[in-house]
């Protein structure tokens, strides 16, 4: 390697991180190899219209490409599709794939991502569905064309914007969660009945504080049985309880894992030459002083971005990756926006608008800081509070701020 940049960068993950990460490299101007892995046999696409304009049938699967086929062709890169990466050798600098192929690094991003995670029993009947992959949302698409009655397991925001979704094609929505209301670790809980109201407002069956016991059915599932015995019938069943980092394959490479793959606050791991990004990197984020694992599409694109420069920057010369955390969520006709963190037991203020006509902004304050902001149909008065967040503005002038804005 001349100089200390890689002569041959391998991308475990054709996914939006992965993508992020190989176009930043040649943006600044790396002319090396590029290699890149993807279990799934198709190039990277976009996953949040899995669950919303895929799945309802109004637009075609090849409508989620994130770029066309020139644009992919002229990064230069020699893609692997439909292969898995199953070791990582750090001694040797190498990734061995699910038939045996070797292929040896110079530096190396990972970018696997993450993984659904099922109930036990729900692999064992045909029609439940998790939503990860194109594949997945295209087999639950075809079930929903037929199905009249859906039950979600989980009311976080892949289960919600499934059960919007289902909504709009007519199917009948019951929305399961063993929490006391929707995103109730996140938020307090009077917005959490926000998001319930949106559910509600459009006939959901929304039962909160209820678990899962098991399904019934022969072959296909019929129902979801509850922790008191009762039965939800069901002709489908989405179970959104979340995802695990998707680090199996790394277990035996002494690379450090603990919800995810770790690294510092540049996105390097701690071995040389090998960084990682998106859903599977955690890493110490310095702008909120937290060790953080975040699994949005802003953050995927960032982060791959600021992998690949981590792999070209010059010694003494890496600098940390310190975003404010970005998310969106669309529900029927309400955009859901959020900048920053936030837990339950953060001081909350309304800002701007009405919790009861859900149009409104929210702060979230923690040790007299602003640590977080929310917004229902607000999308520019939120963003006005990105440079507050990044600034680590005081909670009282965030407040005061809002107050002068209007």
């Amino acid at each position: 390697m001349a100089s200390g940049v890689p002569e041959r960068v391998v991308v475990i993950g054709a996914s939006l991180a992965g993508l992020s990460a190989l176009e930043t490299l040649r943006q600044k101007g790396y002319e090396g190899e590029l290699i890149a892995v993807g279990a799934e046999p198709v190039l990277p696409y976009d996953r949040p219209p899995l669950s919303k304009q895929v799945l309802q049938g109004q637009w075609e699967p090849e409508k989620a490409n994130l770029r066309d086929q020139e644009q992919y062709d002229a990064l230069g890169v020699t893609w692997h599709l439909g292969r898995r990466a199953t070791a990582l050798d750090l001694s040797t600098r190498t990734v061995t794939l699910d038939d045996g192929e070797s292929l040896p690094y110079d530096g190396l991003v990972i970018a696997t991502g993450a993984t659904p995670r099922w109930l036990p029993g729900s692999q064992d009947l045909a029609g439940i569905h998790v939503l990860r992959t194109l594949e997945e949302c295209l087999a639950l698409r075809a079930e929903l064309e037929t199905a009249s009655r859906l039950c979600v397991v989980g009311a976080g925001f892949i289960g919600a914007e499934v059960a919007a979704s289902a909504r709009g094609l007519g199917v009948d929505v019951t929305v399961l969660e063993a929490l006391p209301a929707p995103l109730a670790r996140a938020f307090p809980s009077e917005l959490g009945a926000a998001c319930a109201g949106l559910h509600l407002d459009q006939g959901v069956d929304l039962r909160v504080g209820v678990t899962v016991a098991g399904f019934e059915g022969s072959g296909r599932v019929s129902g979801v049985r509850l922790g008191d015995g009762s039965v939800v019938e069901a002709d489908v069943v989405v179970v959104g309880v979340g995802v695990v980092p998707e680090t199996g394959w790394l277990e035996s490479s002494g690379l450090t894992l603990d919800n995810g793959v770790v690294c510092d606050s540049t996105c390097a791991t701690s071995a040389p030459g090998v960084v990682a990004a998106g859903d599977i990197a955690r890493w110490p984020n310095n702008l909120f002083g937290e060790t953080m694992r975040v699994e949005h599409w802003s953050n995927a694109v960032e982060q791959g971005a600021a992998a690949a420069e981590r792999l070209l920057a010059a010694p003494g010369q890496a600098v940390d990756f310190a975003p404010v955390p970005y998310f969106w969520s669309d529900q029927y006709d309400t955009k859901i926006q959020f900048l920053g963190r936030c837990c339950p037991t953060d001081e909350v203020r309304i800002v701007q608008g009405q919790l009861e006509e859900r149009r409104f902004v929210a702060l979230f304050g923690r040790d007299g800081r602003l640590i977080g902001a929310l917004a229902f149909n607000r999308p520019r008065q939120l963003m006005a509070y990105r440079k507050l967040l990044t600034a680590k503005t005081s909670f009282e002038d965030a407040l005061a701020h809002a107050q002068a804005s209007g």
